[in-house]
């Protein structure tokens, strides 16, 4: 991966252990069959040896990585899709080790629909904008030369308590509908996306609610403070945790320094966005949303900024289609859409007016409810 300012850089062993957690059902169902045909050979050669543990069920691999002895192995693999990397980060951050497991290097290897954790650290790396089989290879490449560096997590609490973290992003509205409504067509593999779009774009809604979030850059308002130390930073391929010092008892969870409790306005040096109608709000931290969406060309592995954006209602149909094509090349922003906000942000609040619509983290399905990270 190419270094980023103060970004630092480790090396898996040689011989290097990995434990291979792989979905067979995921994406076009042929995660397994294409471990085996592209990635088992080159691991081989780079002297990596795997162990293959098959998920049989939802959660299956977030019961593994929380209760299972992982000292075996130098690092862990998920080859699936984003889904299966959310569900063993979560299981990591249960157990009461989680300072020092989630400094044992992660790798995503895309087996999935969307892949866009892959697509994004294949963009990172330098490569040409690649899918299938091709990113799968250089995902593998990547694991064979056994860098690793680190990654952010968000922190995610809803108002019923579910305190979560995720890696990708979180969203409301538009996007989230064609994530949750296009998994019938995930057999489709990336062509789901495209059909997803399609079908909400025909019966468009509008969410109401309030956004509101902290800015990252001091120019949009009071300056924030300082970045804190001790926040949550993810270390591998693709994350890891670094301890935060000082906290209450021993596997307590980081503290979210910059949020207030959900049953509290925001604090006054937050921005609170006037509009109160939404086509959809999505908070991404790395640059690609799926393969072919290309949403934050900004963004890095570990640049401590969660990218917001919102589209306000009264967008056309027409100004929103031409918005996902553009981000095929990352520059819907240079459209200028008077209906399309961009803001680089430390935290954010979404508190939406009625349980309508569908939340994701990490293009999983969430109860629409109040919820900040």
């Amino acid at each position: 991966l190419p270094p980023c300012p103060g970004d630092s850089y480790g090396v898996l062993p040689r011989p290097c252990r990995a434990l291979v957690l792989l979905n067979p059902q995921s994406g076009a169902g042929r995660a397994l069959e294409d471990f085996q045909a592209v990635v088992q050979p080159m691991l081989a050669e780079a002297d990596i040896a795997t162990t293959v543990f098959v998920t049989e069920r939802p959660h299956h691999a977030h019961e593994k990585v929380r209760d299972e002895d992982l000292s075996q192995w130098d690092t862990l693999v998920v080859m699936a899709g984003d889904g299966l990397l959310y569900e063993v980060v979560n299981g990591l951050m249960e157990r009461p080790d989680w300072a020092d497991i989630m400094k044992k290097p992660l790798c995503i290897l895309p087996g999935g629909s969307g892949n866009a954790l892959a697509a994004s650290i294949n963009h990172y790396a330098g490569n040409d904008h690649v899918a299938k089989k091709k990113l799968l290879t250089n995902c593998a490449f990547i694991l064979c030369k056994g860098l690793h560096t680190q990654m952010d997590l968000v922190s995610l609490s809803t108002a019923s308590g579910k305190r979560l973290f995720s890696f990708l992003g979180f969203g409301w509205g538009f996007i989230s509908d064609v994530d949750i409504d296009s998994e019938k067509y995930r057999r489709l593999g990336n062509a789901r996306f495209t059909l997803g779009t399609l079908q909400c774009l025909a019966k468009l809604r509008v969410y109401q609610g309030r956004l509101s979030y902290l800015p990252a850059d001091p120019e949009q308002g009071t300056p924030p403070a300082p970045r804190d130390p001790h926040a949550p930073v993810t270390n591998g391929q693709a994350g890891c945790i670094l301890p935060p010092a000082g906290t209450e008892a021993p596997g307590a969870l980081p503290a979210d320094s910059l949020l207030v409790p959900l049953c509290q306005p925001v604090p006054a040096h937050w921005t609170v966005v006037p509009e109160e109608e939404f086509v959809s709000v999505y908070a991404i931290y790395q640059s690609h949303l799926g393969t072919n969406l290309l949403m934050a060309p900004a963004a890095q592995l570990h640049d401590g900024c969660i990218h917001l954006f919102y589209l306000k209602a009264g967008i056309s149909r027409v100004a929103l289609l031409k918005i996902f094509l553009a981000m095929a090349r990352g520059t819907h922003l240079d459209l200028n859409c008077p209906h399309l906000r961009y803001v680089p942000v430390r935290a954010f609040r979404l508190e939406p007016r009625a349980a309508a619509g569908i939340m994701t983290v990490d293009g999983e399905a969430l109860a629409c409810e109040p919820v900040q990270g």
